[in-house]
């Protein structure tokens, strides 16, 4: 059995048995039309069956439950369909006897309408809003009568008699029809129900079979990712929904409503139906109280009752509850309502959301259907860096400001700036590189950056100052293992200049915000200041280690003159070179070639080597050429003597 490959498993063992299929490709789009065309011409038979294969995945876990306390398949089955059945008829008999008692009262609901009619009716007297409106629209009227009258001449209409001739049969069968069709529906679905219950595992492995025998691991990670994902949306919107009505009908009873147990009931299910759904439920209570109640009080309360229940459910329950648990966003949502709506009707629009789910699973797990998971899922598409390097080359750092301070929320700035700020300046130098960057483009982005490093100054002080009350020596993430514990600063000055470029400018201004959070004293300037005839206006009083920042990996010759030039400026200057883009690979940026103290990849690693207490490599004077030289030099001078 060791040596059975999977592909004996998959297919027969006899050659002869084995049929070559040969797979057509059918574009994504021409499938999308032809399952929608599909969807809408067998919804009469594909409506049931999708109401049934939801009910299968809520229903489900209660089954295992029951199974895995030993109770039966079969009568653990049989008892959640009856039971999830039988409360669905109890809820069915409680709105249609508050229904029928709500009908037997409306006649005495009229002296409140006709007290609320004369009230708006003194409220437009003498020349109101509701007068001249009412005045407007009866002169129009009688503007568009006369224009008819004068335009048609008059004729005397034709009187005309309909006469059917139906059969008892006839008769009989357009009455029970529509009364049984409804139960017949229901019954099958109670059927279709059991069975996929039952024969759950053999359904199970015949859709692997069918569809995914090649890869049962992708295939079965996603039908357990539907099940869970449409069993946690059903029960957590029963759960919000329940939450929801109770207040409610409680609330409604407070106030005098008649039947407020139908309204709460009601509004518990509609809440199912997206966005028009509570809506609906809200409006007929309050027509109610218009009708019920006297005075306009308690249709106040009753708007405020509803307002502040949306504002509760939609802040705290549903966030609480749902959080990503279905993966779709809310756009997701409404389309699919739309859709659905328009190739189901209402209960099309009742079961959009757990259908979307699906097709998120399916283009989550599908290369096929990728672009579905692009479209509707709730996860980013973007890497946190493209994201961010997105906006800066938009010229809008407000949005990037907004992502950094989420990820922020549950981390250090270096994690920000290692993890996210230095790849999103890197594919920016990626672009510059290639020319697809224009000047003014590579400003923009430029400058986008370094306003999103100047609002992010707010949360390095706060960090500054945790780090001073604290005491301690962390400024990463402690429960990162990728970045290390910076050092303290303190008493320490230090400049961060740009390289070669405005990107380079916003990676030193990265690196010295860093290292003024840890506490030290972190000039920046930019890459301008390295011309030599801008060079000696740079004050290096106090300073003892510059980092260069250079985003291009080949800028060593560039940054070998910079170092020499600064080191001649001032002998005990300690100069590091940040280059992230060198990933193990340091090619000419080593410290032999440069002349520099230390190179390094990362901020957190530019921090830790600048406050180290190493003693400055001394500058190599002239190199071997001036060396070969002076031996000459001296044998002249002898020979001269």
């Amino acid at each position: 059995m060791s040596q059975t490959r999977l592909k004996d498993v998959l297919e027969p063992e006899n050659p002869s048995e084995r049929t070559e299929v040969t797979r057509i490709v059918i574009p994504p789009l021409l499938t999308i039309v032809g399952l929608t065309a599909v969807l809408y011409l067998g919804r009469d038979i594909l409506m049931p069956m999708a109401v049934a294969i939801l009910l299968t995945f809520a229903l489900a876990p209660i089954v295992s439950f029951l199974r895995r306390r030993g109770v039966p398949k079969i009568i653990a089955v049989v008892f959640t369909v009856l039971m999830a059945f039988v409360a669905l008829l109890v809820f069915g008999f409680l709105v249609a006897s508050q229904i029928s008692n709500l009908a037997q009262n409306i006649p005495t609901y009229q002296n409140n309408i006709i007290e609320k009619v004369r009230s708006l009716q003194e409220m437009g007297a003498s020349g109101g809003v509701i007068e001249r409106l009412t005045g407007a629209i009866e002169r129009v009227g009688k503007e568009l009568q006369a224009g008819t009258q004068s335009a048609v001449p008059e004729q005397k209409p034709l009187p005309v008699e309909v006469v059917t001739s139906q059969s008892p049969l006839d008769i009989l069968f357009n009455i029970v029809v529509p009364l049984v069709s409804p139960f017949a529906t229901a019954g099958l679905i109670v059927v279709v129900v059991i069975f996929m219950l039952v024969e759950r595992e053999q359904l199970r492995d015949r859709f692997i079979r069918l569809v995914g025998a090649g890869d049962l691991h992708r295939t079965t990670e996603a039908l357990q990712d539907a099940g869970k994902r449409v069993g946690r949306y059903l029960l957590m919107q029963l759960v919000i929904n329940t939450t929801y009505a109770i207040p409610i009908a409680l609330g409604l009873w407070l106030l005098g409503l008649p039947n407020a147990l139908l309204w709460g009931l009601l509004t518990l299910v509609l809440r199912f139906v997206p966005y028009i759904g509570p809506a609906i439920g809200m409006i007929l209570p309050m027509l109610l109280t218009v009708a019920a109640t006297p005075g306009w009080a308690p249709l106040i309360w009753t708007a405020a009752l509803f307002i502040v229940m949306e504002l509760v459910s939609n802040n705290i329950m549903e966030p609480w509850l749902y959080g990503t648990r279905t993966g779709l966003s809310p756009l997701a949502v409404i389309v699919s309502a739309i859709f659905w709506a328009w190739l189901w009707g209402p209960l099309g629009l009742v079961l959009s959301t757990p259908l979307t789910v699906c097709l998120v699973v399916l283009g989550r797990h599908v290369r096929q259907f990728e672009f579905l998971d692009v479209m509707f899922g709730n996860e980013p598409v973007l890497e946190p860096p493209a994201r961010v390097y997105q906006r800066l080359l938009a010229g809008d750092p407000d949005e990037a400001v907004d992502y950094a301070e989420q990820f922020l929320r549950e981390a250090y700035l270096i994690d920000f700036y290692d993890k996210v700020g230095v790849p999103a300046l890197l594919l920016g130098e990626l672009d510059r590189a290639r020319g697809v960057m224009t000047d003014s483009t590579r400003k923009q982005f430029a400058t986008a950056a370094l306003t999103m490093i100047g609002e992010l100054e707010d949360i390095a002080d706060e960090e500054e100052e945790e780090n001073g009350e604290n005491g301690n020596d962390k400024g990463s993430d402690p429960d990162d293992d990728d970045t290390p514990d910076l050092p303290d600063g303190e008493g320490r000055a230090l400049l961060c200049i740009g390289g070669r470029g405005e990107i380079d400018d916003a990676l030193a201004a990265m690196t010295g915000q860093v290292m003024a959070v840890q506490g030290a004293t972190a000039g920046r300037l930019t890459h301008s200041v390295l011309e030599p005839k801008a060079l000696g206006a740079v004050d290096l009083d106090g300073i003892d280690t510059v980092v260069l920042a250079y985003l291009n990996a080949s800028s060593a010759a560039y940054a070998r003159q910079a170092v020499r030039r600064l080191k001649r400026r001032k002998a005990k200057l300690r100069i590091g070179l940040l280059v992230p883009t060198l990933e193990g690979d340091r090619g000419a940026f080593t410290e032999d070639k440069t002349n520099a103290d230390f190179v390094v990849t990362t901020i957190a690693q530019a921090v830790i080597r600048g406050f180290a207490d190493d003693k400055p490599v001394p500058l190599k004077r002239g190199g071997a050429r001036l060396s070969r030289r002076r031996p000459a030099k001296k044998l002249a001078k002898q020979d001269a003597a």
